[in-house]
């Protein structure tokens, strides 16, 4: 059985800078994610995506957070167990044992769980039900694969007008269509796309697909003004997604709905088990990238002292290491 001083489960943002963190802090880490590959969500979903709340970075491309956060990992040696699933969890001798989906286990002095909102599934668009083409994809892992394509994109939150920033550049034409007349997504996003060559419909309704192998023509209904059939290459579903947080649900953890609840600390009710990121809840919890990272670092030091005791809780900064 691989032994490991801390089991990070999930490779996105949070549990990669915790992978950085625990081997700054002289920690053996595993890090265990069902993707094949680093970066979580990010890699999944958004790949190309401009991101900006990240502390010091105006702008970063998703896949460069990625690649930087695993540079950064990279000098303590993380040990990556990717493609596989944790199962189940169960203590020997008041230690946690990780149970993996490939039948090995892994033995850890604590547990950090940064899964995100745990596995995660599209919302379909209703008119793409009784539809057999193809053209119909829920994200865009290279915008590039779109140049020349009439775009239409369905949702109103965050993701449709991160995908209209991302595609208008490329694309031949997009269009946004959202059933209400307010959206979901950021407001300085919204601004930036209104004042770009984007056709945003609103009070409107995709209520049927045309088309042979793939999808050629799309019949948007806008309240008062009746249907239209526009040209589309692609659409892009940008409804959400549902997450599960699949066998974690079992563990005995605390939870809130999809989410686990942790202290100030980020320790779970279960020993040795902490969380961080996404996946957790706490009064005034924010949703951010950034607060990840803090989250990640907090769930570390007190697993360190979990681990040891003597060990101090703040071990110091990093830049006065060495």
């Amino acid at each position: 059985m691989r032994e490991v001083d801390v089991a990070v489960i999930g490779a996105g943002p949070t549990g990669l800078f915790a992978a950085y963190y625990a081997g700054f802090r002289g920690l053996t880490v595993a890090v265990v994610d069902t993707l094949p590959e680093p970066g979580g969500q990010i890699t999944a979903l958004y790949p190309e995506k401009d991101i900006f709340d990240v502390a010091g970075l105006p702008s970063i491309k998703g896949r460069d957070l990625v690649t930087n956060l695993v540079a950064q990992a990279a000098p303590f040696a993380p040990h990556y167990l990717l493609g596989v699933r944790a199962e189940k969890l169960s203590y020997r001798d008041g230690l946690p044992v990780l149970h993996l989906a490939d039948g090995s286990d892994l033995g850890c002095g604590a547990v950090l769980v940064t899964g995100g909102l745990g596995s995660f599934t599209p919302r379909p668009l209703p008119a793409a039900q009784g539809y057999p083409g193809a053209g119909i994809v829920y994200f865009v892992p290279r915008p590039a694969d779109l140049a020349g394509h009439d775009v239409l994109i369905v949702g109103g939150g965050d993701s449709a007008f991160d995908w209209a920033l991302a595609l208008h550049a490329v694309a031949r034409s997009v269009t946004l269509v959202h059933r209400r007349d307010r959206f979901r997504a950021h407001a300085a996003t919204v601004a930036r796309v209104q004042e770009l060559p984007v056709t945003i419909l609103v009070n409107a309704q995709v209520t049927a697909l045309h088309g042979g192998e793939t999808v050629t023509h799309a019949d948007v209904a806008v309240d008062r003004a009746g249907t239209s059939r526009v040209p589309v290459d692609t659409v892009v579903a940008a409804l959400g997604f549902t997450a599960d947080l699949g066998p974690l649900a079992e563990w005995g953890m605390q939870l809130d709905r999809r989410h686990i609840v942790v202290s100030s600390t980020m320790a779970t009710n279960l020993p040795r088990v902490f969380a961080a990121g996404d996946i957790v809840d706490y009064p005034g919890k924010v949703r951010l990238i950034a607060t990840g990272f803090g989250e990640a670092a907090t769930a570390v030091n007190n697993a360190a002292v979990a681990i040891d005791p003597a060990a101090h809780l703040f071990p110091g900064h990093s830049s006065e290491a060495g």
